[in-house]
C-alpha cells in the first residue's frame, strides 16, 4: 500500500499519463471527460464508485447532460498524484467504453 500513497515524481507521472490514453495532467490531478447522455452517465458513475469503493480510492465526478468528467488525485498524498491515481483512471476508461462513452 506504501506505493499508492507515495507522490509520483514528474518522470514517473510523464510515464503514467502517457499509459493513460485521453487523460489530461491538470496540476496535481489528472482528469477526463467522457460523452454520454445523462442517465447513461449515472449507471458509468454507478458502476465506477462500486469499483472506487472496492480499491479505497475515489475520483471526483462532474455529471452533465451530455457528458461526464472525472478528476483524480490521492487526498492522503497531500493531494498530488500516485499510482493509484493511474490505476483508477484505467478502470474508468474500461468501464466508460462497456458504457459505450465516447472519448470527449
Amino acid at each position: 500500500m506504501a506505493e499508492t500513497v507515495r507522490p509520483l515524481g514528474e518522470s514517473e507521472i510523464g510515464e503514467r499519463l502517457a499509459g493513460v490514453p485521453g487523460w489530461c495532467r491538470d496540476g496535481d490531478a489528472i482528469t477526463r471527460a467522457f460523452g454520454i447522455r445523462y442517465h447513461g452517465g449515472v449507471a458509468l458513475i454507478v458502476h465506477v464508485a462500486d469499483v472506487e469503493r472496492l480499491i479505497g480510492h475515489h475520483a471526483d465526478i462532474d455529471l452533465r447532460w451530455d457528458h461526464v468528467r472525472f478528476s483524480i488525485t490521492t487526498h492522503d498524498a497531500g493531494n498530488k498524484l500516485t499510482a493509484a491515481d493511474f490505476d483508477l483512471a484505467a478502470r474508468i476508461d474500461d468501464l466508460a467504453a462497456a458504457h459505450g462513452a465516447a472519448p470527449a
